[in-house]
């Protein structure tokens, strides 16, 4: 186990630290996955944004992180996109 897996286990056991983290892990999620979508269709973010009918900025945001997207929104993606969402439990 690193130092960091290590950090992250003992901070864990401080509910807010646990639930403030398991967050940002979803951010990353979603992040990584709009982006790797954006990236499949071969477009830039005001590509995307314009194919998905939500404002460039809000592409943006979710790609860096500094967007707690919803799954509505998320879910209205994919449809613009013809895919689905898939959320799974770990």
């Amino acid at each position: 186990m690193t130092q960091t897996d290590e950090f992250i286990k003992e901070f864990s056991k401080d509910s807010k630290f646990k639930r403030d983290f398991e967050e940002a892990d979803m951010r990353t999620e979603a992040a990584l996955a709009v982006r790797s979508l954006r990236e499949q269709l071969g477009l830039t973010q005001a590509e995307f944004a314009e194919l998905v009918g939500k404002p460039q900025s809000t592409i943006s945001r979710i790609e860096t992180e500094e967007m707690n997207p919803t799954f509505k929104l998320l879910e209205e993606i994919g449809a613009k996109t013809n895919r689905r969402l898939n959320i799974k439990y770990v």
